[in-house]
Formats: structure tokens, C-alpha cells, sequence
């Protein structure tokens, strides 16, 4: 599994304007681009899609620049990814990799659809707790509400 460009560098532009939020500025695309090192045309689509996805407000003129819609802890992760981009794992995956039959041979019984399904179902109820506001803050206090919700989903051993 991969993550795509857009995903990452969308996730870092809408952290580089969370940082800004908190000193009450608005970054231009240049700024943007040049502090996350990437073209200002690849900035200029990616806040657009963050624009569109209702988690930027833009300003033009001389004071003009990009800004959160929401509070940092308003912004969902799980919200942000899927106008990034999606999710990994859907339910037509399995139509779209049917090989050359229109239903996939295995969608009775499929060990592979499940593993998906799983793997799915983990990722989504990590990032339904995260915000930007968590991606904000230390290292640290991200690992230990990553650890916290891992111990919720993840079923004791005996």
C-alpha cells in the first residue's frame, strides 16, 4: 500500500498553514511551496483541492494567503485524506480488479477482500480521532494517542 504524492504533500501544505494559524498569518502559495519544497504550481492544485474540500479559505491582494477554514482540532485527518485522495480499500476495488470476467472469481469467498477489509476498517478508526491540531503538536504526544487508540482496536492477548 501506498500513500500518493498528493496525500503527502496535501497533508504537509495543511500542516505548514496550521503552523501559521496559531501566529495569526496567512502563507502565500511561494511560501508554502518554498517551505515545503515543491513546485508552486504542485502547491497552487493542492491547496485548490484543500480549498474545494472546505479546509482552506483564500485571500488575493498584498496581504492575501491561505488559511484554515476550521480550528486546527476541527479538522478531521480521516476528513482531509479522503478529498486528498480516498480510501486505500472500497468496495468497487474488487470490481475494478476483476481480471478478464466482469465478477472477480473469488468474490464468494475471498480471503483477500477481508484482509483489505480489515486493514481498512484499522486505518479508518485511527484517523477518525485525528486532527490537524494532533499533527500540530509534539511527536510524542502523537505517538501516545496513536498507542492509545491502537490499545482500543487491538483485541487483548491471552
Amino acid at each position: 500500500m501506498k500513500f500518493s504524492a498528493q496525500e503527502e504533500y496535501g497533508i504537509r501544505c495543511l500542516i505548514r498553514i496550521g503552523k501559521y494559524y496559531d501566529l495569526g498569518k496567512s502563507p502565500t502559495i511561494p511560501q508554502i511551496a518554498k517551505e515545503e519544497n515543491i513546485s508552486e504550481h504542485n502547491a497552487a492544485k493542492l491547496l485548490r483541492v484543500l480549498r474545494l474540500g472546505g479546509f482552506l479559505e483564500s485571500e488575493r491582494g498584498q496581504v492575501g494567503g491561505y488559511s484554515l477554514s476550521l480550528p486546527p482540532e476541527k479538522i478531521f485527518i480521516t476528513e482531509v485524506l479522503n478529498i486528498l485522495g480516498g480510501r486505500l480499500y472500497n468496495d468497487e476495488f474488487c470490481m475494478s480488479h476483476a481480471g478478464f470476467s466482469s465478477i472477480c472469481t473469488n468474490s464468494v469467498d475471498c480471503s483477500v477482500r477481508s484482509l483489505w477489509q480489515i486493514i481498512q476498517n484499522a486505518i479508518d478508526k485511527i484517523l477518525a480521532d485525528l486532527t490537524l491540531r494532533d499533527l500540530l503538536g509534539r511527536e510524542d504526544d502523537l505517538f501516545a494517542k496513536l498507542n492509545k487508540i491502537l490499545e482500543e482496536i487491538t483485541p487483548p492477548t491471552e
